[in-house]
This record gives structure tokens, sequence and C-alpha cells, in this order.
């Protein structure tokens, strides 16, 4: 974080109340964690429901912060050598400051949201930007009220692109960080049943989902999947610029039915020699409609895409001894499992060996897709089963009595892991898939 905010700035733009004796201070990088302050940074003392940072002034003062943002009725002490910025949320007064310094950068911006495929699809489209000019997007999963803003804060004079990745659990979250990043292009990769505990139903998604498109910059453009049949409404509903992307005839980038990556946009015909899944196609497919939308030229985009490189523990592939691996262990909802399993269910390296954990934040509807998940264990032909979690044992329950499926269960992996051991040694394919939380990715680095 390279900024260049006053301390007078940083009240102005916060909308706080001074206290300083050195307001033209220069300010260079925010920080929210007390441990990682370091001597002329400013202090964001963030007030949630469990930790209240303003305990933490005295430290942040005594290590050299220049500046603490607060929010207003901090009774402790306030050395007069100290600046402060007094508001009344801090929250707020990130993300002010991080809308601020977004509008006063000239580069463009793209923001990427959806229930699926929405890292994969930033990734691709980082790297087709990187290639057209220097380029800034948010790291790992900093794509919240809180991330986001500190990915905004990373813009330097010298980027030309801006992706940043944008998600949600509650009605609203996506207008909260999409009005932050202003995007010149908003995409929407799919609408799925993920974080149902908060949504209740795919039709809250869709609502907020789309709210990303009423932060578009006036003039930008919205890139969505016409596949969806969510999405698809946006044909109608949707009245600004648009590009539309999806194997549908009536898609505006049509993915083409091809083992290589192939598509048509605006009468031509794009050919890439590489081959994709077919989710992967259209999460390549958005990312090629969002840089067309940027203004980025066709040869970019095939340097960029051919240059991708897939996130770890995103279906990523890994061979160990004679075993193949398919690693998908940062997360999982409905929709992401059948598509795992699917492509367990493809490989011809045998036995198809399924390790799966819960999927997390499904609510009242929770059971039913845990249940569902025993015939896509089915179709994907797998022997061996590996179940773990709460949520699984919907799952287990369908599949004990099956003849020929060689099945266990635990609360934990380590109720079978020694069995999984033994299992992998004979070769084939698994798949290791759960929510994060799970913590899967132990399980293979202990097998």
């Amino acid at each position: 974080m390279k900024l260049n905010f006053t301390i007078e700035q940083i009240a102005k733009i916060t909308g706080g109340t001074l206290q300083s004796n050195a307001p033209q201070t220069k300010i260079t990088a925010f920080v929210t964690d007390s441990r990682a302050v370091s001597a002329g940074d400013g202090f964001i003392a963030l007030k949630g429901e469990r930790l209240d940072a303003r305990q933490f002034i005295p430290d942040v003062l005594e290590k050299g912060a220049a500046v603490v943002i607060a929010q207003e009725g901090y009774t402790g002490k306030t050395p007069a050598s100290a600046s402060f910025v007094w508001v009344k949320d801090a929250k707020k007064a990130l993300q002010a400051l991080a809308k601020y310094h977004r509008m006063h950068s000239p580069l463009k911006v793209a923001a990427i949201t959806g229930s699926n495929g929405k890292s994969t699809t930033k990734q691709m489209l980082r790297s087709i930007c990187s290639v057209a000019g220097t380029t800034v997007a948010n790291m790992g999963n900093l794509n919240n009220q809180f991330g986001v803003p500190f990915s905004l804060l990373e813009i330097q004079p010298k980027h030309q692109y801006g992706v940043f990745e944008l998600g949600a659990s509650h009605k609203g979250d996506i207008e909260e960080t999409a009005s932050l990043a202003v995007p010149d292009v908003a995409v929407i990769t799919n609408v799925g049943p993920s974080h149902l505990e908060f949504f209740h139903d795919l039709e809250t998604v869709y609502q907020t989902k789309i709210e990303i498109a009423k932060c578009l910059k006036k003039g930008g453009t919205l890139v969505y999947n016409s596949d969806n049949e969510y999405l698809a409404r946006l044909d109608k509903e949707f009245t600004g610029n648009s590009i539309s992307f999806g194997f549908s005839p009536n898609a505006k980038l049509r993915v083409l039915e091809t083992e290589k990556f192939a598509f048509t946009y605006n009468g031509q015909a794009y050919l890439l020699d590489m081959v994709l899944e077919k989710h992967d196609k259209l999460n390549a497919a958005a990312a090629c409609a969002a840089a067309f939308a940027l203004g980025i030229g066709a040869d970019a985009i095939k340097q960029g895409l051919l240059s991708f490189t897939p996130m770890p523990m995103r279906l990523e592939r890994v061979t160990k001894g004679n075993t193949h691996y398919i690693l998908d262990c940062y997360n999982a909802n409905p929709a992401s499992m059948q598509n795992a399993l699917e492509i367990l269910g493809r490989s011809p390296q045998l036995p198809h060996i399924a390790v799966l954990g819960d999927m997390k934040e499904l609510g009242k509807t929770s059971k039913e897709y845990h249940r569902q998940v025993a015939r896509q264990i089915l179709d994907a032909h797998a022997t061996y089963v590996f179940l773990a979690g709460p949520e699984m044992k919907y799952c287990y329950e369908r599949l004990e009595d099956v003849t020929g499926l060689y099945i266990w269960y635990g609360q934990t992996p380590d109720e079978w892991t020694a069995d999984l051991k033994k299992v992998v040694q004979k070769g084939g394919t698994c798949l290791i898939k759960a929510s994060h939380s799970m913590n899967f990715e132990n399980v293979f680095k202990e097998i």
C-alpha cells in the first residue's frame, strides 16, 4: 500500500472530527491489525460485535502510528501529541477512503461476482489485463466489506486495470462493495445455491448479485451468463450496455461445443489452444467478454488466457504415486460439488475415490442438498467413498446399503484417514472436496 493522504484529508474524506497538532502529516498505509502497525501508519480501529479495536489505541500509539481513526466515544487517554480522526463508524470511514482513492485513480475497473467461478474468472481476467497493462487485483479471498476496501487502497498511479472479486452472504453485500469499486465492467458468473442459510432462496441470491449493475460507472457494461436461468432474465430486464455469454445461441459471446476453447463474438470466431472443463469454458468466456468490454484486443486476450495459472485447491490436479488427485478444498456448495463429481466421473483413471466433507451455510436446505450428493456420487461411478461432517451424514444414510460401494463415514476425517491411505496406494482418481472450514487440505497432506 503506497498512499499519499494527509491527516487533514482523511478527516475531510471520512467526515470525521480532527484532533491533531500535525494535520499535514502524510499517511502512506492503513492498518486494522494492531500487531502489524509500523511507525507512520494510519490505524483504523474497527468495532465489531466481539472486538472493539479501540482498546489497542495505546499500543499502536506506542508503536508509532501517525493517526488513529476510531469511533467517537472513546474514554481512554488521548495524548496531546497524538493525532486522531473521530468518526461515527470506522468501517464506513475505511470504505470512504477506499472509494475516494478509487475515484481519483484513472484506471479501468472490472468487478466480478457470482455463486461459483468468480475467483477463477478474476484470475483469468487478471491474466488478460496484465498483458494489456499494469494490473491490480484483490488477493486471496479479500472480497468482503473489509477486504474490498483494502484491495482498492492498493491501487497505484501505474495501474491501468483493476480486477476485483466481490463476495456476498447477505442481501445488500454486493451493493456495499460494488459502490466502492464503481466498476467500468461488472461481471456476474452465475446464480446458484450458496450461503442459503442467510439468503434463504435463490431469488434473493439473484437480487443480491444484480446489485452490482446499480453500481456501474456511467456508460459501463454488464457481463452476465445467459445460460443461467436467473441471469437470462437480464436479456429483458437490463437496458444498459451488456454482453451476455454462454453456450446459448442467443449469447452475444457464444461458447462453441468444441474440445478446445472456442467462441464467437461480433461475427468473429476465436479458437485457443487450451482444453477446459465446461465450467471453466464459461469462466473463460466471462473473462473474455469483460476484456472486450474494457477495450482489450483479441491478441492480448488470447495471450493472457493461455498464460493463466489455476488457483491452488480449486480443482487443482496433482499426481502422487499412482494416484491422480483433484483437489477442491477451497469451498463447496451444491453446484460446485456436482461439477467436481462430474469431473471425477469422466476421469479414465480407475477406481474413482470420492473424499467429501460438508457444504456449509445451506441452512434449512442443507439436508436435501447433502442427500442429492449421494446420487451424484453414484453417477460418478465412485468405488470408494469417504465422508466427514455432521451434514454429510445425510449423504451417508443414502449410500450405506448400496451394493458394490465401499463407504466410510466419520464426524471428522481422522476417523478414516488411515483407511484412505491404504486405498489411494492402489492408484486411480481421488477427488477431495469440502467447504473451507472443514480443512480438507490437511487430508491431502496426511496421505
